[in-house]
């Protein structure tokens, strides 16, 4: 009788010990009925662990790790590469020890240490370009979005958001303008306002707009371009003069949250070959990781390919955190009058 207790004590102990296995991750809100299946799900049978996904917007999201630096609630976040190192100037998050990650040597050189100090790492790329009616418009610069043949039939990113800045570096490399200053493109864009349908926030927003034939031509995230592919409308994705832009998002790690190795393991699943795969062919997310091999009906959707990748227009981290104040105040003045 005594054994059987004891047996039995064992038991629940080993139960708690293992309901008390969890890894809290922030995550953003897209796809996350697609990442359950293609990532967490099996994670969690492979580590034997739960998994908390918190989502939310950006500024919420930093809010909330930046409040609790003290005992980390989150361990382990996946955020733009400028966030990332506006967590890391901060002292909140930490350096990553990259031998942990079997698959490092796979990734693309620019995800390999996108902010500096080994503090974060890529897990994947996008493009932007312009979304446009091939049957209403030809695209062939950035600049015809603020073009006579456009006006009350354009909307552009609003400046807070991720496409935001790289809109802003586009128009100015159409004007001829690679100096990094773009506080004349705003100009620009506010002179443009009343021809603006809209400066939106969102790409399902957008969306509604372009399937409402409100707008035929806008800025887009390669990511949200399965929205308009499959719309009957006859959308396409723009190939300008100037090339495409690009971004990355990070994994971070959060500093002294003591669930370092469980964190370890998730970035390491996430990166492998046959999760990014995964990941990408469900549609979710382009692979950062070189020896990820998709057919072309599937690359046709994503940020896919050394030549592409290589290509892309991307700002520095740093020049977007130091700059943003700026142009906020600016755009304030100017665009959102």
């Amino acid at each position: 009788m005594t054994l059987s207790i004891a047996a039995l004590a064992c038991t629940i102990a080993g139960s708690a010990m293992a309901a008390e296995k969890t890894l809290t991750i922030s995550v953003y809100s897209f796809a996350q009925d697609a990442y359950k299946k293609a990532l967490y799900d099996p994670f969690e049978k492979i580590c034997g662990c739960d998994l908390v996904i918190e989502t939310g917007n950006s500024v919420e999201r930093m809010a909330k790790i930046e409040a609790n630096a003290a005992d980390p609630v989150i361990d382990m976040a996946v955020i733009s590469s400028q966030d990332a190192l506006s967590l890391a100037r901060k002292g909140l998050v930490s350096e990553l020890d990259t031998s942990k990650l079997s698959d490092f040597a796979k990734l693309y050189p620019a995800a390999q240490d996108p902010i500096g100090g080994n503090m974060a790492v890529g897990y994947t790329f996008y493009a932007s370009s312009i979304v446009y009616r091939k049957d209403l418009i030809d695209i062939k610069s950035w600049s015809d979005l603020l073009s006579e043949k456009l006006a009350g039939n354009v909307a552009l990113p609003n400046i807070t958001t991720t496409q935001g800045p790289l809109t802003l570096m586009m128009l100015a490399k159409a004007s001829g303008n690679e100096t990094g200053d773009y506080s004349p493109v705003i100009s620009d864009i506010g002179k443009h306002a009343d021809d603006i349908v809209t400066f939106f926030s969102r790409s399902s927003e957008l969306a509604q707009l372009m399937n409402q034939e409100e707008v035929i031509a806008a800025p887009v995230g390669r990511f949200a371009w399965s929205r308009f592919k499959s719309s009957p409308l006859p959308f396409a994705w723009a190939e300008p003069a100037e090339g495409q832009a690009g971004g990355m998002n990070v994994m971070v790690m959060t500093k002294g949250n003591g669930n370092e190795e469980l964190a370890y393991q998730l970035m390491d699943y996430w990166l492998s070959t046959e999760v990014q795969t995964r990941i990408a062919e469900a549609l979710i997310d382009s692979p950062a990781n070189m020896d990820v091999k998709l057919s072309d009906e599937v690359a046709d959707n994503l940020t896919y390919g050394a030549e592409l990748i290589n290509s892309l227009n991307i700002i520095d981290p740093a020049d977007i955190l130091d700059s943003r104040e700026g142009w906020v105040e600016q755009w304030n003045a100017e665009v959102i009058k």
